[in-house]
């Protein structure tokens, strides 16, 4: 399991989570809304402006995750967000973390060294044929922009959140894909080649893309709905690319046993995140001054 790649990947959460609590500041701010509007009222707030900086961080640290593994091995890791957006929220909003936090960020992060130390994600390539990214591009964008339907459709809070949350973490998912084999060709062949590949463009525009979907997920509901579709969608989506794209391989036989009691560990830490995230999210949305 490469060291620097997993170094990199639990900087990227941890910025991605620092970027996350600010923006959920700023947009508690702001009353209901939505779309590119919504985003330009909240490009006047500082504290949104320190949260895309979180965010354009963890875009570097990812970056140099994948140029180190196997993205099967780098997402996976940014489900490590959902702990230090607590974490982080804490100080930000003059809480203590309560007991059912420090569980679950014990449970998320031994689930996840006993997932990873089982799976093991290796190998691959970063030169995905484009029989392979057509399928992929068609069933990601699909799956995205049905989540955006069902959004519009269904306007509770909660499902809302959900969908939005969903659908950007199939956006980051494919995005880390993209920009690994950007990042490859730039690795392997130099700058003028990064250029010159559709998957540098690709990146971007679903970068953006998921940005404004997590904006919108984090207007539209509660933090402890949108962050963990968030993060373990992108960690589940990310696997799967990871195997599909760059013949990335994991762990079989009985190995798989203790890679899903990880996943299983990883899940009950989540949800007793998601009861301890609330606590958090009341000062976030009382920060409307």
């Amino acid at each position: 399991m490469p060291v620097l790649a997993v170094l990199f990947a639990v900087l990227g959460a941890a910025s991605n989570a620092t970027g996350t609590a600010f923006q959920r500041k700023a947009a508690a701010k702001l009353g209901h809304g939505g779309g590119l509007r919504f985003v330009l009222t909240l490009a006047r707030d500082s504290a949104w402006l320190i949260g895309i900086a979180g965010l354009a961080g963890a875009a570097l640290f990812q970056a140099l995750a994948l140029s180190f593994g196997a993205l099967a091995l780098v997402q996976p890791v940014f489900v490590l967000e959902l702990p230090f957006a607590l974490l982080i929220a804490s100080p930000l909003m003059h809480r203590r973390v309560p007991r059912a936090g420090w569980a679950g960020v014990a449970a998320v992060v031994g689930g996840l060294v006993l997932f990873l130390g089982s799976a093991a994600p290796t190998g691959g390539t970063v030169n995905a044929p484009m029989s392979r990214w057509v399928p992929v591009l068609v069933g990601c964008l699909g799956l995205m922009g049905a989540a955006v339907l069902a959004a519009q459709h269904w306007r509770a809070p909660l499902f809302r959140a959900g969908a939005l949350g969903s659908a950007a973490a199939v956006g980051n998912a494919l995005t880390a894909a993209l920009m690994k084999s950007a990042t490859g060709t730039f690795a392997d062949h130099g700058p003028a080649a990064f250029f010159s590949v559709w998957q540098t463009y690709g990146f971007a525009l679903a970068g953006i893309a998921a940005v404004l979907l997590l904006e919108n997920a984090l207007q539209a509901g509660p933090l402890a709905i949108s962050q963990p579709a968030l993060t373990i969608g992108d960690a589940g989506v990310s696997l799967l690319l990871g195997v599909v794209l760059f013949d990335e391989t994991v762990r079989t036989g009985w190995w798989v046993l203790p890679a899903l009691l990880g996943l299983a560990v990883v899940i009950g830490g989540v949800l007793t995140l998601v009861r301890a995230v609330p606590h958090i999210q009341e000062v976030v949305s009382s920060g409307k001054k």
